[in-house]
């Protein structure tokens, strides 16, 4: 298995559709990177929940998710599950976030995600970030839309477990779900493992990699 690095990025854009969707997906990640690049610059973009708990929840959490982190989220107000019909709310708030940085990373949720909001959200992000690196991450939910995915980043056991208690301790208002428990998160992360050789992973599909062998 060939790794390939993503340089050292120091510009990082994360977004969701919901809050709470960039810390299942790629909480990991994220923990992992702005621990090893103090300072790093985590431009956070969420289309709903806004206003009330859940946003109190996002802020509490992603600032834990990214320590250390020059950490931009904006959260707005969109309804849940309405992503498609708010479509120029959501492009317009996508394109102000393109016209303030330029990441070296992007993490989003997938193209083919089962939910319609990730999905738009993905969609949205593929015209607004067309040359960068754009991981596409996964969220394990009732659907059973979980695919192949082509990209991982290994977790050490630390991380791994770091990102259950995170997750635990800042959303408590999802931990009545069934699907939103320790086992979940751990098993997933256990299965991208081995599949990339690592203990725990977090998994992802990758839009476009342009390589550089010769340089």
């Amino acid at each position: 298995m060939i790794a390939l690095g993503a340089g050292r990025p120091d510009r990082v854009v994360a977004v969701g559709a919901h809050c709470d969707d960039i810390a299942i997906g790629a909480g990991g990640t994220l923990l992992t990177l702005c621990l090893a690049r103090p300072g790093v610059r985590v431009d956070a973009l969420v289309l709903s929940g806004g206003g009330g708990e859940r946003e109190q929840e996002e802020r509490a959490a992603l600032a834990a998710f990214c320590p250390g982190a020059d950490l931009r989220l904006t959260v707005l107000k969109l309804p849940d599950g309405r992503m498609p019909a708010h479509w120029e709310e959501a492009k317009a708030a996508v394109e102000e976030l393109r016209g303030r940085t330029e990441p070296d990373l992007v993490l989003t949720p997938r193209t083919d995600d089962a939910h319609q909001d990730h999905r738009g959200l993905a969609k949205l992000m593929t015209t607004a970030f067309r040359d960068h690196l754009v991981l596409r991450y996964e969220i394990v939910k009732w659907d059973g839309d979980l695919g192949r995915p082509t990209a991982y980043q290994p977790l050490s056991q630390d991380v791994a477990e770091q990102k259950v208690r995170l997750l635990q301790e800042h959303y408590p208002s999802q931990r009545h779900r069934p699907w939103y428990d320790r086992e979940a998160f751990l098993g997933l992360a256990r299965i991208r493992g081995i599949e990339c050789h690592a203990r725990y992973a977090e998994a992802f599909d990758v839009a476009k990699l342009t390589l550089n062998l010769g340089g």
